[in-house]
């Protein structure tokens, strides 16, 4: 009885296997579940996902073009505007033209954002060790170096297929 009880629950609990044998859909998976806190964090904020990408790049990155920023984020360009609008009105970012061509806005942190970032980004590495501590430390470097190398190669592969698709846009960067 309690065999034909616990196989009925372990069918009712376990993820198809087809689905666990993905890597793309653990991965999917694994990083809603690294962004349940910090997304709690942000939503206290009034902010998502998109909008600490942005805090994060520029506490990174410092100071970007717009158009920079996006690419660095792989973020649609118009996208970017209104996370940009979102930011700029909590006080959090600012934009001015660039001296150099005034075509383009250049984004920085302000003070608030520069401090709400790096506040951020304390709680995302708290909310990663949290939901990845069944790793060792060996185990999540791996990780993290198996994932980056796949980001990076796809980045590359998408930087190929648009000087490829736009060759007279990517010839002065040769």
């Amino acid at each position: 009885m309690n065999d034909i009880a616990g196989n009925a629950e372990d069918r009712g609990n376990a993820r198809p296997p087809t689905l666990l044998a993905l890597p793309s859909y653990l991965a999917g998976h694994v990083s809603r579940i690294g962004h349940r806190t910090l997304v709690a964090d942000l939503t206290e904020h009034g902010l998502r996902l998109p909008h600490f990408a942005v805090l994060s790049g520029l506490h990174d990155l410092g100071s970007l073009t717009q158009n920079e920023l996006a690419d660095r984020l792989g973020l649609n360009r118009s996208h970017l505007v209104g996370y940009l609008d979102d930011l700029e009105r909590k006080g959090l970012v600012s934009r001015t033209r660039d001296l150099a061509d005034r075509r383009r806005q250049l984004v920085r942190l302000e003070d608030a954002g520069q401090r709400l970032a790096a506040d951020l980004i304390d709680r995302a590495h708290a909310g990663e060790t949290a939901s990845l501590g069944v790793l060792s430390a060996a185990e999540l470097a791996t990780l993290t170096d198996l994932l980056r190398r796949v980001v990076t190669a796809d980045d590359a592969a998408q930087a190929c297929a648009a000087a490829e698709k736009h060759p007279e846009k990517h010839a002065e960067k040769r």
